[in-house]
C-alpha cells in the first residue's frame, strides 16, 4: 500500500492493520514528524518516503526521499502499489486524490476535504470511506429501501460550556476534546461542528442522497443510523477505534475480531441532543450546503483560514463559524465547471480571508 500522512491517527492505526496483515507498505508520507516517521521507515522498510518540508529531508533515514506536494504525486505515479490510503490533512490531500483515481488504484479516503471540496468530480466507485460515520452506513445498508440516513456527533469540547464564555474560550480548552484525541484541526471541526457538516456533504456524494442529518450522542458508540421506509431504523454500535473502518477499507472483508463488542449494561444509559446554532453557529448553513454542495470549497478554504488564525490568536472561536458564514455569503454564486475552477475559487476565497 502507500500511505499517505502515515504520522498522523489514523496513519498509526493503518501500519497497525498493515502488520497485523503482512501488507506491504511501499510508500510513507509525512508531515514535521520525522522522528516518528523514521521509527516507521525502519519498522516497514518502504521503497519511497516524501516529506513535507524540504529541509526536513536531510534527517529522514532513507535514501529515496522526496519532499511536497510534487513529491507525493511523484512517487504515486512510480510505486506499484494499487492501493492508497489518504490521510493527509486539509485541501493539500485533494491533489493526491485526484491524481490516484486518475492512476486508477483503489483509494481509502480519510481525507475530508477530497469529497468536501470536490465530490461532483471525482468517482466514488472507487473510494472507500475511512471513517467512523461513513462505515457505519455502509455496515448498515442492507438492500432495502431507505428513507433517511444519521450520522452521530460528539458535540465536541465545548457540548457543555456556558454559551455566554466561548468568546473567550483558549486554543487549550478548544483542543481537549470530552472523547478522545485527534489531530488538532479535526478537534476545533469538532468543536464548531464543521467537521459533522462536511461528513454530512462526504454522505451525499458517497451514497447519493441529500435525507442526511446529525444529532449529538454524547457517548460516542452509536456512529450512524439508517431509516427504512418501512418505518424501522436500524443503528451501527461500535467502539471509537479507528482500525474497524480502516481494516475493511483495505481488506474490504474481515473475519477476525478488530474491537470488543460494546458491553451495552456498562454503558448504562444513553443521550441524544439537537445540534443548536446558538452553540454551532455554521450549522445554520446545513441545509444550504446539500442543496448547493459546490460550496464546498468555499467552507473548506474559510475554515483552514480562520482555524489558522484562532491558533496564531488573531481571531476568537466564535469567530471561526463567523469568517465561514460571511465567507459563503461572499462567494455563494461561485461554481467551478473543473477541477482547475477549484483551485481558483479556494485561492480567491483564502486571499478574501486573510485580508
Amino acid at each position: 500500500m502507500i500511505l499517505l500522512g502515515s504520522t498522523g491517527s489514523i496513519g498509526v492505526n493503518t501500519l497497525k492493520v498493515a502488520k497485523k496483515h503482512n501488507i506491504k507498505v511501499e510508500v510513507l508520507t509525512a508531515g514535521k514528524n520525522i522522528a516518528l516517521l523514521n521509527k516507521q521507515i525502519e519498522e516497514f522498510s518502504p521503497k519511497y518516503v516524501v516529506v513535507q518540508r524540504e529541509v526536513d529531508a536531510k534527517d529522514v533515514k532513507h535514501k529515496n526521499v522526496y519532499y511536497g506536494q510534487d513529491g507525493i504525486l511523484e512517487v504515486l505515479n512510480k510505486s506499484n502499489s494499487n492501493l492508497v490510503v489518504n490521510s493527509l490533512v486539509g485541501f493539500a490531500g485533494l491533489r493526491p486524490t485526484i491524481e490516484t483515481l486518475r492512476l486508477g488504484k483503489k483509494l481509502a479516503l480519510a481525507n475530508k476535504e477530497s469529497l468536501v471540496v470536490a465530490g461532483e468530480f471525482l468517482d466514488t466507485s472507487n473510494i472507500t470511506p475511512i471513517d467512523s460515520e461513513h462505515f457505519g452506513l455502509w455496515y448498515l445498508l442492507s438492500g432495502r429501501d431507505i428513507s433517511s440516513m444519521t450520522i452521530t456527533a460528539s458535540g465536541g469540547s465545548f457540548r457543555d460550556f456556558p454559551l455566554k464564555k466561548l468568546e473567550s474560550v483558549t486554543v487549550k480548552e478548544a483542543l481537549n476534546h470530552p472523547n478522545w484525541s485527534m489531530g488538532k484541526k479535526i478537534t476545533i471541526d469538532s468543536a464548531t461542528m464543521v467537521n459533522k457538516l462536511f461528513e454530512l456533504l462526504e454522505a451525499r456524494w458517497l451514497f447519493g442522497t441529500r435525507e442526511i442529518d446529525a444529532i449529538i450522542e454524547t457517548k460516542s458508540i452509536i456512529h450512524a443510523l439508517v431509516n427504512f421506509k418501512d418505518g424501522s431504523s436500524t443503528a451501527h454500535i461500535a467502539g471509537v477505534d479507528m482500525k474497524l473502518p480502516i481494516s475493511y477499507a483495505i481488506l474490504e472483508k474481515v473475519e477476525d475480531e478488530v474491537l470488543k463488542p460494546i458491553d451495552l449494561l456498562k454503558v448504562e444509559s444513553l443521550e441524544f441532543r439537537k445540534i443548536e446554532e446558538d452553540r454551532y453557529p455554521i450549522w445554520a448553513i446545513k441545509d444550504k450546503l446539500l442543496n448547493s454542495p459546490y460550496l464546498g470549497v468555499i467552507v473548506n478554504a474559510s475554515n483552514e483560514i480562520a482555524i489558522e488564525q484562532f491558533f496564531s490568536g488573531k481571531k476568537s472561536f466564535l469567530d471561526i463559524s463567523k469568517s465561514i458564514l460571511k465567507a459563503v455569503k461572499k462567494f455563494e454564486s461561485y461554481r467551478a465547471s473543473s477541477i482547475e475552477e477549484l483551485f481558483e475559487i479556494d485561492c480567491e476565497v483564502r486571499e478574501f480571508c486573510n485580508f
